[in-house]
């Protein structure tokens, strides 16, 4: 079957956040087009009724048997291995069971798409809190998705991976993701940085930029200052863009990092400068994106062997089960799972 003939896989995310209330809304929205949300069914129908939503959930035995469900029912796939009763978990609470069973999805979801039975995945929040207290060693879903494509792949080193994320006006791609400030300074490389502008330039390749042009952030305030303000741009990320460059990457800076992200925002009467930013850490690039509007943000993982986006907020422990879940992030993340795996 084509890739475009395939259903979405959506993950529902922590059973105690509002990942649940967000996909039964964008699905009653008609959303999500072709899916298949891989979920606890109890949970699922905890969630269409906190959102307000009188729409029946139907059970499948596997995500292939989507189109046997009716229009107005939810297709929900639940994969063996849920703990029972997750439904009755009070909202808004740090739980090992959810955590343990937002783990199990994921590791479900990963099969199906690597199987080619599903065209992409989209995944709704997570919470770190809940998966280690689950005991599952992994710190968010990129390093858990790169561990388990590696599995699957029989591959001993897991793929190298980046953080994305994009909206309609800037796209900023991670060196560093979930650890200390003071540790993703001191895991800086060239080797990392020349990895990461690899990474991204094949996957907007892959996608039919033909030359994709990529800002390098520095890490200091005005990229160093010439090593007035710190000497890691002429020592790591002005070498990594050379090596970039002389594989014919088009890979400029390291540019100030509190101008470059303007410079590259695409916008009405703007026209972005660069097709994509690398930012050194987590919150460094970030922040700018986010500060565009979290309702349109998507979170992407470069280097899989499949497709996988995410609403780019958390699990807003606060909001679950209120019914005022906002479903615009994972709406936009499920368009662009569509739009990268056609690519």
């Amino acid at each position: 079957m084509k890739t475009d003939e395939l259903p979405l896989l959506v993950t529902m995310g922590d059973a105690c956040g509002i990942g649940p209330e967000t996909v039964a809304l964008a699905w009653a929205r008609g959303a999500l087009g072709r899916a298949v949300v891989c979920a606890d069914v109890h949970v699922m129908r905890r969630a269409m009724a906190a959102a307000g939503l009188q729409r029946p959930v139907a059970c499948i035995d596997s995500p292939g048997d989507w189109a046997m469900v009716p229009g107005h029912a939810l297709p929900v796939w639940q994969p063996p291995g849920l703990a029972p009763g997750l439904q009755q978990l009070p909202w808004g609470r740090i739980s090992a069971a959810a955590g343990a069973a937002a783990a199990r999805c994921i590791e479900a979801a990963v099969s199906e798409v690597m199987a080619g039975r599903v065209a992409a995945i989209v995944t709704a929040p997570i919470h770190k809190e809940a998966l280690a207290a689950a005991g599952v060693p992994y710190p968010g879903h990129t390093e858990m998705l790169q561990a388990l494509a590696a599995g699957h792949a029989g591959q001993v080193e897991a793929p190298p991976v980046r953080m994305m994320l994009a909206n309609d006006e800037l796209r900023v791609v991670l060196v560093t993701i979930h650890v200390s400030l003071r540790q993703a300074i001191d895991l800086l490389d060239v080797p990392g940085i020349l990895q990461t502008l690899r990474i991204t330039h094949a996957a907007a390749r892959g996608c039919g930029i033909a030359r994709p042009r990529i800002a390098v952030a520095g890490l200091n305030p005005h990229a160093g200052e010439g090593g007035l303000f710190g000497d890691e741009e002429l020592r790591i990320i002005g070498p990594a863009i050379a090596a970039a460059r002389a594989e014919g990457i088009d890979a400029t800076g390291p540019h100030a990092p509190d101008t470059v992200f303007m410079r590259a925002r695409n916008a009405p009467g703007h026209a972005g400068e660069f097709d994509f930013v690398v930012a050194m850490t987590h919150d460094h690039g970030l922040i700018p994106v986010k500060y565009l509007g979290v309702e349109q943000g998507v979170n992407v993982t470069l280097g899989l062997p499949f497709v996988r986006t995410s609403p780019d907020h958390g699990t807003a422990f606060d909001l679950a089960g209120s019914g005022r879940a906002d479903p615009s992030s994972l709406i936009a993340a499920a368009r662009m799972a569509r739009r990268l795996s056609a690519c």
